[in-house]
């Protein structure tokens, strides 16, 4: 869809779409209301400042319409499941071993913070993947939810160009 497309999009429609972006029902409210933007730029610095200033209740639902790392996304708007897939690509060619300490790290993590383990997988293997988990397991939960809160950004971002795909590729 090109950009002036989604700033045309009846409330409702814009809402949709953006959730296939971000799960957080706030999120999506906001940013469509702040339409039209008149670049991508717009957009993506409007989604960022809603983002960051959203109640920890709105980060909890973005991150609760995730799939965990190494699982394949049972629900949700075909876009954002296919994306979602793309983006954990690198979960696809784990060893046994790797996934096995992926599905065990993600438990343990869930346990420790009370939601899924949120990266920006794209672009990374599963042991990277799982070194991160591994790695953020030892953070104490305050600063764990902001480093959280800025990979869900980064996944927002990269939907959002996708979302807009066309209008990207004519700037």
């Amino acid at each position: 869809m090109k950009l002036e497309d989604f700033n045309a999009l009846p409330i409702a429609r814009a809402e949709a779409a953006l959730l296939e972006c971000c799960g957080s029902t706030r999120w999506a409210s906001r940013l469509a209301a702040q339409r039209p933007f008149a670049g991508l730029n717009d957009l993506c610095e409007a989604a960022d400042s809603i983002w960051l200033n959203l109640e920890p209740v709105d980060w909890l639902e973005a991150f609760s319409r995730h799939p965990q790392i190494g699982e394949k996304p049972a629900i949700g708007p075909d876009s954002s499941r296919k994306w979602a897939e793309g983006e954990q690509s690198g979960a696809r060619s784990a060893t046994e071993d790797v996934r096995t300490r992926l599905a065990q790290g993600n438990r343990v993590y869930r346990e420790k913070f009370g939601y899924i383990f949120i990266v920006c997988a794209t672009g990374k293997s599963a042991d990277e993947m799982l070194a991160l988990l591994e790695q953020r397991l030892q953070n104490d939960p305050a600063h764990e939810l902001k480093i959280a809160v800025q990979q869900q950004r980064l996944i927002t971002r990269l939907r959002l160009e996708k979302l807009l795909a066309p209008e990207r590729s004519s700037q």
